[in-house]
């Protein structure tokens, strides 16, 4: 009879243990997992992505008019969309959810810096597929800042390759492929969430590694991390180089004088997203910060999510110094870049390590380059 009981209690306990690390809709803490993914999903992800999908349809319409009719106001018309779509994508690149994880959105839109060399190959050719992971670094926004902005010394000569040249027909064709292929990824991105991804993903409320909640917060601090900091700021600056530096490899390089916009627009969605905040909206939700605040997390005696947004501050402050040409800023004085970059770092150290470890959540991407 006490072998009995004693396996049953032991059955018993098995069960409780279960029931308290399954993905139920609060996890351990107690915190409503379920009303955090409705607002991001319903207030943020989705608008972000419908807004992109907007910008990427203008970018399609003039790209089309400049085709059909090859001139500097037509080129300056699609030059002022194609900023305005990158600068929207800046508020999606770290939702590498669903189908945009699918498809490769990201490394499709931004892989920077761009091959000029096998652009004009795949134009020489006309014979290419966008789709090949082989292909990432002659599309998306950097292509096309070659395509609009790098292929001559002033507007007219530009116009030249659509207009005169002896292979303008294809460089033509690239370019509206180019467009074309940023389109249909924006598309499939935003059906899928409208078609029942957006579902499934409140749905998957739990505490596992595979749970939105714990997916979400790792690409945001992975976005904060290698996309801002690394790709943005450190790569270009020689910060992984030896001090070698790379002006070439900025972001924006042949426009030349965006690579601070795009900076400070990213770090913008990413400080947004962390507090909850509405896309297009000055309306707050829940987010990472309110979950921070409803566990109590403090550092050195104050508020961790008022250590992070102080942070953010820190971090436009040293930004707004820098020349709006990031490849000029490190020909002339790189100490500034390098500056950025630590206060980035610094934020990457309270998300990473401080805000990951009081969510107890695990992060769940490779760190080559430490903390």
């Amino acid at each position: 009879m006490k072998k009995t009981l004693l396996i049953l209690s032991f059955i018993a306990f098995i069960i409780a243990c279960s029931s308290n690390g399954g993905d139920d809709n609060t996890g351990g803490d107690n915190y409503d997992r379920t009303a955090l993914l409705t607002n991001w999903a319903d207030n943020i992800i989705i608008p972000s992505y419908v807004n992109y999908q907007t910008k990427v349809q203008t970018l399609v319409s003039s790209t089309a008019t400049f085709v059909a009719t090859p001139t500097e106001a037509n080129l300056q018309t699609v030059r002022t969309s194609w900023l305005e779509a990158y600068k929207g994508y800046q508020y999606i690149s770290m939702y590498n959810l669903g189908k945009a994880e699918e498809i490769n959105l990201n490394g499709a839109s931004n892989t920077y810096p761009t091959s000029t060399v096998g652009i004009e190959s795949n134009i020489s050719s006309g014979t290419y597929n966008l789709s090949l992971l082989s292909q990432f670094d002659k599309q998306g926004f950097p292509a096309l800042d070659y395509l609009i902005n790098g292929l001559g010394a002033d507007d007219a000569s530009i116009v030249g390759f659509y207009a005169t040249h002896t292979n303008a027909a294809n460089y033509k064709q690239y370019l509206a492929d180019v467009v074309n292929k940023l389109k249909t990824n924006a598309d499939a991105v935003v059906t899928d969430w409208n078609s029942g991804f957006r579902n499934s993903y409140v749905a998957n409320n739990g505490t596992s590694v595979s749970s939105s909640v714990n997916k979400t917060a790792n690409l945001f601090v992975k976005n904060l991390e290698k996309d801002i900091r690394t790709g943005k700021l450190g790569i270009p600056a020689g910060i992984f180089s030896g001090g070698v530096k790379y002006p070439e490899k900025v972001e924006g390089y042949y426009k030349n004088d965006i690579s601070k916009e795009l900076l400070n627009t990213s770090i913008k969605a990413a400080q947004d997203f962390f507090n909850g905040k509405h896309f297009n909206s000055a309306t707050t939700g829940v987010g990472l910060k309110s979950y921070l605040d409803f566990l109590n997390v403090t550092k050195n005696d104050q508020k961790l999510s008022d250590i992070i947004n102080n942070q953010f501050a820190i971090i436009y402050t040293s930004n707004n110094t820098l020349n709006d040409s990031f490849s000029q800023q490190i020909n002339t004085d790189n100490s500034k870049m390098i500056v950025s970059y630590d206060g980035l770092q610094q934020n990457v150290i309270y998300t990473k390590l401080d805000m990951m470890q009081a969510l107890n959540i695990t992060i769940d991407y490779v760190d080559g380059d430490g903390d």
